[in-house]
């Protein structure tokens, strides 16, 4: 089986790279190609058994999308995309790579013709959504984004859709909550700052908070994205019918509840290190964002499986990335 992750540079492609690697296998075929492809040139992890290659590709041209498909992947796993802060800053930007490359990457496949139909995973977002919001959100919540990011996310969920409607791939978009901790440095993401007031002080440096302690979000592990993106590639998208959009199971918990698990798990000394300087822009975004629990009732009914609580992102973190 031949995979294709586009954004193989970030954070997830390359955590979701190692674990393919690890186990060697997809819906229980052996992975014998593994093409990581971004703008800037994807660490190759290394495999005595997996042929990894790494592209350059900037997904908004014509010529780079079909760079990536000529390795003809079985499974294509999208996850480029400038994010929320940097899309909302710069307009033209994030409709060029998030909306005008998810397009050229749909036509490179569908170019291919003569029976190519990949499946393609799409990482949407939680952003998709807009309030006023019910006490839970059920699965057919309306879709009213608040943010181009948001919108983005909307329009790629509804090209993948078309494109797997003519047959042209098999697409499936699951919608992803906050990713916490995240590891390394701060992104543009405004949602980022919920990871930094972790994983900071967590690593012993100092954190600024930017948004009020009220404020709440729904998130995952970086290791429950990973599964989630496996759990897709595998299923069998027949029992969607016509609805190829997924909300991924999400735990939801505040800033406070954030710095009490803190707190908890690394001691006052932590918690001291954050201090705090309001920026009303991200206080305004995510007051935008600011999430019920989510039912997710058919991901969950599919096997989607989240994170239980703010203490175990903090262990997953420490397990998987502190230095």
């Amino acid at each position: 089986m031949r995979i294709g992750i586009v954004g193989g540079a970030g954070m997830l492609g390359q955590k979701l790279a190692r674990s393919l690697l690890e186990s060697g296998r997809l819906a229980g075929k052996p992975i014998t190609q593994l093409v990581l492809a971004d703008q800037t040139t994807p660490a190759a992890p290394p495999s005595d058994v997996v042929d990894v290659v790494s592209v350059d590709a900037d997904i908004s041209r014509v010529a780079d999308c079909a760079r990536i498909i000529e390795y003809r992947p079985d499974v294509i796993f999208h996850l480029a995309a400038v994010v929320s802060g940097q899309a909302e800053a710069d307009f033209e930007l994030g409709y060029r790579i998030n909306v005008d490359g998810t397009k050229q990457l749909c036509e490179a496949i569908r170019n291919v013709g003569g029976g190519y139909c990949p499946r393609v995973v799409f990482t949407s977002s939680v952003a998709v959504y807009g309030g006023p919001y019910p006490d839970l959100i059920e699965d057919d919540f309306h879709l009213t984004p608040l943010t181009s990011y948001g919108a983005h996310k909307v329009i790629g969920e509804i090209l993948l859709s078309d494109y797997s409607r003519k047959g042209f791939l098999d697409a499936l978009s699951i919608r992803l909550p906050t990713v916490c901790v995240r590891p390394g440095t701060p992104n543009a993401a405004v949602s980022g700052v919920f990871s930094n007031i972790l994983r900071e002080p967590l690593t012993g440096k100092a954190a600024t908070l930017t948004v009020s302690r009220d404020l709440s979000m729904v998130f995952c592990s970086p290791r429950s994205a990973v599964g989630f993106l496996i759990h897709a590639a595998e299923l069998d998208t027949d029992l969607l019918g016509h609805q190829r959009s997924l909300m991924m199971p999400a735990l939801r918990a505040s800033i406070s509840d954030e710095i009490e698990a803190l707190g908890r798990q690394a001691g006052e000394e932590a918690v001291s290190l954050i201090t705090t300087k309001i920026d009303p822009v991200a206080e305004a975004t995510l007051r935008s964002w600011d999430f019920p629990e989510f039912a997710s009732t058919r991901a969950r009914g599919l096997g989607f499986i989240g994170d239980s609580s703010v203490d175990d992102l903090i262990r997953i973190f420490r397990e998987d990335d502190a230095p």
